[in-house]
């Protein structure tokens, strides 16, 4: 076997040819607007007389100075509610004399100038700096770690733009309560999303004061309602949980419309599904009484139903059955006559266009109440002795089957009521 052929190293002028147009080339990856940053200068200066130590010393440097300049451009308020320095920080000068380099970088991750890899990586390259530019006695480094470095400055911070400006969020407090507010989803979108995370959770708490405050101009009420469907996708599921549970904080003290105010906006932001089970009564029970008892008086049927709508998927086990009892009797309606209209079939118009959306949100349990409304209610069994009514009933029927679960024990009824053909079988059935 032939001897495998040794490997042939360069010539040391032959290596610093090649080296240094390395250095050259990954520079020209920095920033237009830094390539004259007095850091970055020094360490071209440097490389080609082998000052390694010296050009690790400033890489860091030029990376600590843009940081610093970032941080000053997107948010110095944001900054200080970010890290504990000891003491508010106002100019770059601040920075140098009481922000560390660790503080910098947490600081810079917390409020998006550098993402969560960046930041480890700023770490390392931190200690790189603090071992063979800090600490004369360390081994001399190599220039592949020098190159390792200066990939890492570059990509992560030297080549990246600056950050977006954050928003200050007094300033936007007080624009949501003028009329000249820019309702521009993309706009808003775009504000809102750059904000981190402390800010996101800081202004919809605010947001959630403002709305419900007694005194808030119907301007402000306006916009925030615009806001807030926006904001709430970008908030974490935590947050969102914390926010409507103010809800429930609210109830007790007794003032009603800062109660309904609340409730209104976990409504306009969809998340009625977070509130606890006693929010959810206080809000359904008095308007699902308050429907009950107002059967064939149209314009509150349409109020209660429209109020209920939106908690359709978190009626409490308590309010089932009642629930259940005055949606089946408002959407059947009435046989009548009128003056006015040419027509005997009589039902809450608008009520009708919600209760099977809201019928879609059953469960075996409001199936089973279904069931025992039509068996019990003796109103009922009078009205659908009309063709007409019996359609109606039929139609809340064909949804209730489609959403029972196999094993659902009433579905021979359910069968007989969907199916015309089944009629006398139905009736029979209900007796």
């Amino acid at each position: 076997m032939k001897p495998e052929p040794k490997t042939k190293l360069l010539p040391a002028k032959v290596a610093e040819t090649y080296i240094i147009p390395l250095f050259e080339r990954a520079l020209t990856a920095v920033r237009d607007d830094i390539r004259d940053n007095p850091y970055i200068r020094e360490a071209l200066r440097v490389l080609p007389v082998k000052g390694y130590r010296s050009a690790i010393g400033n890489l860091w440097n030029a990376c600590v100075d843009d940081l610093r300049n970032k941080i000053i451009y997107r948010s110095l308020e944001l900054f200080n509610k970010s890290v504990v320095v000891g003491r508010e920080i106002k100019s770059y000068e601040d920075f140098q004399k009481y922000v560390n380099d660790d503080q910098l970088i947490e600081g810079a991750y917390k409020i998006g100038v550098v993402g969560y890899e960046a930041s480890k990586v700023l770490h390392h390259a931190k200690e790189t700096r603090h071992l063979f530019d800090g600490h004369p006695k360390s081994s001399e480094p190599s220039v592949i770690k020098v190159l390792a470095m200066m990939d890492d400055c570059i990509k992560y911070v030297l080549n990246e733009p600056y950050p977006a400006q954050i928003i200050d969020l007094d300033d936007y407090m007080q624009n949501l309560g003028k009329t000249e507010f820019d309702r521009n989803e993309v706009a808003i979108e775009v504000a809102l999303t750059e904000l981190p995370e402390i800010y996101k959770n800081e202004l919809a708490h605010r947001l959630f004061t403002a709305y419900i405050h007694p005194d808030a101009s119907s301007t402000l009420r306006s916009n925030i309602e615009y806001v807030v469907p926006i904001l709430w996708r970008v908030l974490s599921k935590a947050v969102q949980t914390e926010i409507v549970r103010r809800v429930d904080k609210e109830i007790p003290k007794g003032l009603a419309q800062v109660t309904s105010q609340a409730f209104a906006f976990v409504s306009l932001a969809g998340a009625t599904i977070y509130l606890s089970p006693a929010a959810r009564r206080y809000k359904i029970q008095p308007e699902v009484e308050k429907l009950k008892v107002s059967l064939d008086k149209w314009k509150v049927e349409n109020e209660a139903v429209k109020e209920l709508l939106p908690y359709a998927s978190v009626i409490p086990p308590g309010c089932v059955s009642e629930y259940v009892w005055a949606l089946t009797h408002t959407y059947v309606g009435c046989i009548g006559s009128s003056p006015h209209f040419a027509r005997t079939d009589f039902y809450a118009d608008e009520a009708a266009l919600y209760i099977p959306k809201m019928f879609e949100m059953f469960d075996d349990k409001a199936a089973e109440a279904f069931i025992s409304c039509i068996r019990k209610s003796d109103t009922l069994r009078r009205r659908i002795r009309n063709p007409q009514k019996l359609a109606r009933l039929r139609s809340l029927g064909n949804i209730v089957q489609r959403k029972v679960s196999k094993t659902f024990p009433d579905r021979d009824i359910l069968d007989s009521l969907v199916d015309p053909s089944k009629e006398r079988e139905f009736i029979e059935a209900i007796r």
